[in-house]
Parts: C-alpha cells; structure tokens; sequence
C-alpha cells in the first residue's frame, strides 16, 4: 500500500521539526560539554558525581518554569535522562539490582538514576547487598515493601548487618501481567514468578487458573526468561519483560489491587554518599531491639510522643537467639538534622538495647 502523499503545509512543519531538533542536539552537546567539565573538578576535588538533590532541584526548577504544552511528568522524565546521560560522561553510576532484565527493581533503578546508568543484574538481593557494600556496584537498589502483600523480609534481614545506608526511595506502581510464548491461555501448566508477584495476583489465579501449578522463582523477570523456553509455561511481569523475551501478553494488569504499589530502598556505603541535607519531607529509618520486660514497648513509643515525632511505619522480625526477641523496623516522619527528630533519636539510643540508623532520605508525596 502506497504510503499518502503529505500535503505542503504537513511537509513545511516537518521541516520545522527537523529544524528544532538539530538545535535541541546542539544545544545537548554544549550541556555534555559542560558536565565533563564539571565531572573534572568534581574528580579533582574528590566531591560526589552524583547528587540526588542537586538533580531533584534542578528538576523542580525546569518544571516550574515550563510554559507547556507539555506536561510537567514528561518534562521531568525528559530532564532525568538528560541529566543521566550528562553524568554518564562525568563518572557512569553503577547500580546493582534483582536481575535479569527486566525486573520491576531494575525499572525503579532507572526511574531514579535514568536510563544512563550502568546496571549489574544480581541473582538475589543478598547479591545486592554485597555488591554494594564490597564496591562493586556504588548503588544497589532492593524491595522493601508492597502495599498489598507488606515488607520484603529478606531485605529487613539483610539490613541489620550491612555497613550500607538508605539514601532514597522510588515507589512504584506494579502491574502484573500474564505472559507466555503463545498468544492465548489454553494449555498453561505453570505459572513461574515470585513469590510475591503470586501472592499480589493469587485471586485471579484462583478464579482464571485454578488447577495450574504456581512455581515460585527468584524474580518475575527470570520466570520470564524461563516461560520463553517452554510454550506450556506462563510468567507474571511487566510490559518490558514481554518485550525483553518475546512473550506475548495474554491477560493485562491482574494483579488483585489496582493501586498495588511496591516500595523500593536506594543503599550504599557512607563514603559513597553522605545522609543526604533535610528537605522538609524525609523519612529517618532504623532499626532497635529493647529488653524483653514489660512496657518496653510502650517506653520505646514515649520519646516520640513527647517530642512530637510521627512514626509512619513498625514492622518486627525475629532476632532468632532462641529467647524471643525481636528487632523494630521504624520509618519516622522527618530528619535528623530536624532538633525534635535528633532530641527523639537521642532518647531512643539511651533506652535501646540495640539501634541502628537505616538512613534518612527524601520522599514523594
């Protein structure tokens, strides 16, 4: 089929096009010949590369003074890959992540370090974890908690004895979908993700799939890579992932709650970065154990009622040294450098049998 001839006034505003867009690369290039710059007195004063408020505020700034039409998510998603992109050229941030391609973890990566950034795809989060604290990755990036299934366990374990510190959070909105090599249900005798994926989607496979076997495995993604090896297998995952391994989407966004979204914690070694400064909307995270008497809890909860401290999350987990004890998971409303947050924190070390500063980070409303 002949393709339509365009008509001149069409034609005449492609041109235009053309015309603006080999001046936004020129302009792109001046702004990467800049940030070399910057990355060499950066390298030579030994100062971070990356700076999560500085990309932060140099966003805000641009969404502010956009005039439209174009809306302001998209000229944020447009100035990060900028910025990434840009920082690419002064020192490539490496990122460790819950691999292979196409895992929601690597998607929430790039959310926050932009497409640029160089991504080392880990088998567990335990992988992670090391990989940040030994160096190999500068940043890591793991799930700490789902709004429908609550936190990730193993990620509330393994922070108890990293050397590592929480320095942002991406929140994600998860959308499960049914994939598999063909393009239809009939004949699935397995459905491959993990474990938390099945348990976000367990109703629809109670209702849809109810006989079919649900086989947990280390990530969505890998369940992905695996449906594309066996026509008689499905996987739960994201768009990307369909794309990534050629699957075909038979059954779009079943998770059981629409608004399902997951938390994701960015870590790395102090060194690599420092608690990043207070915006006026932080969370403090930590970590404590108090002696097993009673109303130890209740004098754990008293310094933050007395100095006007809003703990916005608790969870617990065993300490497992067989006599009952338990470690505290507590996300507080502010900073450190806030003095009713540090007068709170300093009472709280004196009646701990054990604390732990997590980290202190910026959130999104």
């Amino acid at each position: 089929m002949a393709e339509p001839v365009a008509s001149e006034a069409l034609l005449a505003l492609r041109d235009q096009i053309d015309g603006l867009d080999r001046q936004l690369l020129d302009l792109l290039n001046q702004r990467a010949r800049v940030a070399e710059q910057v990355g060499e007195i950066k390298r030579a004063e030994g100062t971070p590369f990356f700076r999560p408020d500085r990309v932060a505020q140099v966003i805000e700034k641009i969404r502010a003074a956009n005039p439209g039409p174009l809306k302001a998510e998209h000229v944020s998603a447009i100035w990060r890959e900028i910025m990434s992109a840009c920082l690419a050229l002064e020192s490539p941030q490496r990122v460790a992540v819950l691999g292979p391609v196409g895992t929601f973890c690597e998607q929430a990566a790039i959310e926050y370090f932009g497409g640029a950034a160089d991504i080392i795809y880990c088998a567990n989060f335990d992988e992670v974890f090391h990989a940040t604290a030994s160096g190999s990755a500068q940043f890591g990036v793991v799930g700490v908690e789902n709004m429908t299934e609550g936190v990730v366990t193993r990620s509330l374990d393994l922070f108890l004895h990293t050397p590592c510190h929480v320095v942002g959070e991406v929140s994600l909105l998860i959308r499960h979908n049914l994939m598999r090599k063909e393009p239809s249900m009939h004949g699935i005798e397995a459905v491959l993700a993990h474990p938390q994926a099945l348990a976000q989607c367990q109703n629809w496979l109670n209702k849809h799939l109810p006989d079919v076997e649900r086989r947990a495995v280390s990530s969505n993604a890998e369940g992905s890579r695996l449906a594309a090896t066996n026509p008689a297998w499905a996987a739960l995952g994201s768009e990307r992932a369909s794309t990534m391994f050629g699957l075909h989407i038979t059954a779009h966004a079943i998770q059981d709650e629409a608004y399902n979204r997951t938390r994701f914690a960015v870590i790395c070694l102090p060194q690599t970065m420092a608690t990043p400064p207070a915006t006026g909307r932080d969370c403090t995270s930590l970590v404590v154990s108090v002696p097993n008497r009673p109303g130890a809890m209740h004098d754990l909860l008293v310094p933050l009622k007395t100095h006007g401290v809003s703990m916005t999350r608790l969870e617990s987990r065993p300490a497992r040294t067989g006599q009952w004890d338990y470690y505290f998971y507590i996300d507080l409303d502010g900073h450190p450098n806030q003095p009713h947050v540090a007068a709170a924190l300093a009472e709280l070390r004196e009646i701990c049998a054990f604390f732990k500063m997590l980290g202190a980070y910026p959130v999104k409303n």
